[in-house]
């Protein structure tokens, strides 16, 4: 049958002159096309067999979710609680390995040079995505350019708190004592460059105020300072500080998320008390490698969101003090885009120098 338009099969071939040309011509042509096809079939068969997969059938054997932290952390387990309702979605296991070590880097890194075919996936967090790039004069990876964002997993405030007979009620009156008298008050802090210590010197750049910072190396020898009036203000994330403040051995003075956070209702934002649009939470995420295909990216969002949003996961979340939030890849993408401008203003507000 002959085509209509034939300008869109390709270059056209004069008419022969003869039947010995035409055989001539014809056959060439045959062998053109045999060899576009074998071009074609070799190509196929070298594409790696990620690339092949049916997306329908994904995943077809192990997942290898990987924690940049040691077990028994919030990070630890989130991956945990998904990673078991996913093995059970998709009849396939899920293995969580941890590789902790150098502020979150190192997990995330061996995701990012990691085959992106869907089996190796990374829970990456505020350090390891939002913070550490601009921490660090040398990244083994970039946080958005080396992976493809997945889907937000949990998020909460950070809260800023004192012993229940510190003079201060409130962020505005904490931040006056320390206009007052800048020598005398000091912040502890989850460790240098940690979302706990630079959340506090973005509020502090902000308001204008000095104040020192101490680094602990975790949550519970800081809150035990506090308790004991040994420091007078502690910031940590809501999970480390909730068992101190439900027993009434700290007061929270505010919690860093632009909400109030349905697990403590009670608590006000550092947002409401003057400062509109200020946030600076902790967070985590699904990452899979650079170049992953769209459609598996795709599954695995929505899997994930799926997972998250039942309400067994949804109460263990809200022991542990923290909740999911979810939402597409690109939102994600925006997401964490926005954190990394975020941050890199409370570095250069706490004076480190990038090492």
């Amino acid at each position: 049958m002959k085509n209509k338009d034939s300008s869109c099969i390709g270059p056209q071939i004069s008419k022969p002159t003869s039947l010995v040309d035409a055989g001539r011509r014809n056959t060439a042509g045959t062998l053109a096309v045999l060899g576009g096809a074998s071009l074609l079939g070799a190509a196929t068969l070298t594409r790696p067999a990620w690339a092949q997969e049916d997306v329908a059938s994904y995943p077809s054997r192990r997942v290898r979710l990987v924690v940049p932290f040691t077990p028994g952390g919030t990070t630890d387990i989130t991956a945990r609680v998904i990673g078991e309702k996913l093995q059970q979605k998709w009849g396939q296991p899920v293995v969580i390995e941890n590789r902790p070590g150098g502020g979150a880097t190192i997990g995330a890194d061996l995701v990012a040079k990691s085959s992106p075919d869907g089996y190796t996936l990374v829970v990456g967090v505020t350090g390891s995505h939002g913070i550490n790039i601009s921490l660090r004069k040398k990244m083994p990876y970039h946080p958005l350019d080396d992976f493809e964002p997945i889907t937000q997993g949990t998020r909460h405030g950070n809260v800023v708190f004192v012993h229940p007979s510190f003079e201060a009620r409130s962020i505005p009156e904490l931040l006056d004592l320390a206009r007052r008298s800048p020598d005398k008050y000091a912040f502890g802090n989850d460790g240098r460059g940690t979302g706990s210590h630079l959340v506090m010197e973005l509020l502090l750049s902000r308001a204008g105020v000095k104040m020192q910072a101490v680094p602990y190396k975790g949550a519970t020898p800081m809150i035990n300072d506090v308790a004991g009036q040994q420091i007078p203000v502690g910031v940590t994330g809501i999970p480390s500080a909730m068992n101190a403040y439900r027993s009434g051995r700290i007061r929270i003075l505010g919690i860093s998320s632009l909400e109030r956070s349905p697990l403590v209702p009670e608590l006000p934002t550092i947002a409401e008390q003057g400062f509109p649009g200020f946030s600076g939470e902790p967070w985590s995420g699904f990452f899979a490698p650079k170049g992953t295909p769209r459609a598996i990216i795709d599954k695995l969002s929505r899997d994930i969101n799926e997972v998250m949003r039942l309400p067994d996961v949804e109460a263990r979340m809200a022991k542990l003090g923290t909740r999911f939030f979810g939402g597409s890849p690109d939102d994600f993408r925006k997401f964490v885009a926005a954190e990394i401008e975020k941050w890199a203003e409370a570095v250069r507000a706490s004076g480190i120098t990038p090492e």
